[in-house]
């Protein structure tokens, strides 16, 4: 398919509004799949034109050739899989040939999906070729692995009508909506600026020179869909942004939101970005060092060389239709004051920087960050959303078995907390979230991870508004206490502490008598005799209570959370 001019209008599939009124009442009939919120950042862009020239999820034959040369099977370049993934149950009732219903969370009809694949894909492969590793320290891979469906869905869509965003809408513009833009401005070549991070004054340096060089306007176009876990919400971020609008010159600057589900696939995610900034009507764009790379593997070796992105963009710049523009670093040279590009200056000159580790440390601890770092309105709003440690929600989640006291400890930590004061303090103690939020559920494996991940949605709740909060279920199984992490550190910090005390010694407390049930078959799937228990391997503390006190066992989580900073004593 061939691509229009920059700023002519680009294919979208949503059908007229008439016409969408009436395949939403044909809809309300078919089956359904409720998205995620990645899958609804994809079907946007799918439907807007973002992602053109895909007419809709990947089928198999567009996967596999995705998947292994970076192109559609017709040969057009596109180097990240777009696929829906669904559970098994679901795909059982679903045939190829079939229309389904894409909803919102809420249940709004978005889109219907014409099936014209199912199939079970090669995840190991996918994430291999994709992002160079079947390494789950890949946060693409830990999603392929851990959250995605096993079933992947292919076919062509019919919009209905965009996801409603109830945030920044006037800085949401869709593919059509820019080119419109630019065409109405004269603007005949625009760089773009892709960010998931805050803007400081080396940002700005950059993209001044950057436009000023491709003699381009500018184009600032963060992404506000998923990033990496761990970055600034995009809440936060927005505000940074428009902080230090006002540093640039309005006549050529613009700020726009991209709802992207990234994939920090590196050097193919660099391709993907280009051609969905040409979408939005983009002549040029900065490509960083690393771009969108996720870290380091569990090698402790970055996943993609520091200019593989580059490279790999450089090859391909003419197909795609965008110009890359390198990126430059910026430091700050302490004698002459002001910013330049590392290579220009000379050796023996004072170079001044700040890591984003350091950064970090800064808002944590309440250090001053300097105004030749970042300019006072963006330190202003970091420091509103990333309070000092010392002031910021926590989760405690105690593990072990029954009866190795970890209800007994959480009370004393809770009292202990309490007694500082500061900030409010919730236990979620297992036997009571057992009564009052999984009063329905058994202790299969099943019902026991639905248990647990509901005390880390309270927790993770919690934590998010600035609280304590306290967990002790014995919560046996590895994989489940991972995730109830992941949705906790979201938000803060999470302590895990391992109460290790021996299978003997907790029989040998059984005051209620069920290990002595469980013994004669009475009780099923008791954790610890007919059920396993999976230790923690690296807690951040372990405790074995024989033979210590209770006072004594607090003092050591107490201890552990003041050397975390979260506590001051």
């Amino acid at each position: 398919m061939s691509l229009p001019a920059n700023h002519a209008p680009i294919p979208e599939l949503f059908v007229a509004p008439d016409a969408a009124r009436a395949r939403r009442l044909e809809a309300a009939a078919l089956p359904s799949w409720d998205l995620s919120a990645r899958q609804i950042c994809d079907l946007e862009l799918l439907m807007n034109g973002g992602f053109f020239p895909l007419r809709g999820f990947l089928g198999r034959a567009d996967y596999e050739s995705v998947v292994r040369d970076m192109r559609l099977a017709d040969g057009t370049l596109w180097p990240i899989p777009v696929t829906l993934d669904v559970s098994e149950v679901f795909a059982a009732r679903i045939e190829t040939g079939q229309d389904i219903a894409l909803r919102d969370p809420e249940g709004v009809i978005l889109a219907i999906l014409h099936v014209t694949d199912k199939w079970t894909p090669d995840k190991a492969r996918e994430a291999t070729l994709v992002f160079g590793a079947d390494d789950v320290t890949h946060p693409a891979v830990a999603y392929l692995h851990r959250t995605a469906g096993p079933i992947y869905l292919g076919g062509t869509v019919t919009g209905l009508q965009p996801p409603t965003h109830y945030d920044f809408r006037a800085r949401r513009d869709s593919p059509n909506d820019l080119r419109a833009h630019f065409r109405k401005l004269g603007w005949r070549r625009v760089i773009a600026f892709q960010t998931r991070n805050p803007l400081h004054r080396a940002h700005q340096e950059l993209t001044f020179r950057a436009a000023r060089e491709a003699q381009a306007n500018l184009l600032i176009h963060p992404v506000v869909g998923m990033t990496k876990p761990g970055d600034v919400d995009h809440f936060t971020r927005v505000r940074c942004y428009e902080a230090v609008l006002d540093q640039y010159p309005a006549a050529t600057t613009h700020l726009s939101l991209l709802n992207l589900a990234m994939r920090m696939a590196g050097p193919r995610e660099a391709l993907w970005h280009g051609i969905i900034r040409r979408n939005h009507g983009c002549t040029h764009m900065i490509i960083g060092r690393d771009h969108a790379g996720p870290g380091k593997n569990a090698q402790g070796v970055d996943f993609y060389g520091p200019y593989d992105a580059q490279e790999l963009f450089r090859a391909h710049e003419a197909e795609i239709g965008i110009e890359m523009v390198d990126f430059r670093q910026m430091v700050y040279v302490q004698e002459r004051a002001q910013y330049e590009p590392r290579d220009e200056v000379e050796p023996g000159a004072t170079i001044l920087d700040i890591s984003g580790t350091e950064l970090r440390r800064r808002l944590r601890e309440g250090i001053e960050i300097p105004e030749w770092f970042s300019f006072p309105s963006v330190v202003a709003e970091l420091r509103r959303t990333s309070p000092p440690r010392s002031k910021q929600g926590f989760t405690v989640f105690f593990t072990g078995l029954s009866g190795s006291g970890k209800s007994t400890i959480a009370n004393a930590l809770m009292v202990r907390l309490m007694e500082m004061g500061g900030r409010p303090v919730t236990l979620l103690d297992g036997d009571v979230v057992r009564k009052h939020l999984s009063s329905e559920l058994g202790f299969s494996k099943e019902h026991r991870h639905i248990n647990i991940r509901r005390i880390g949605y309270v927790a993770s709740e919690i934590t998010k508004n600035g609280g304590i909060a306290i967990c002790a279920p014995i919560a046996p199984y590895g994989a489940t206490r991972r995730q109830v992490r992941e949705m906790i550190e979201e938000f803060g910090a999470f302590l895990e502490v391992h109460i290790a005390t021996s299978l003997e010694e907790c029989e040998r407390r059984d005051r209620k008598g069920l290990y002595k049930l469980a013994r004669e078959g009475k009780i099923k799937e008791f954790t610890g005799i007919s059920d396993p228990y999976e230790a923690p391997e690296t807690p951040e503390l372990r405790i074995d209570t024989e033979g210590q006190e209770v006072d004594a066992c607090a003092q050591q989580v107490l201890l552990k959370l003041e050397s975390m900073g979260l506590i001051r004593a």
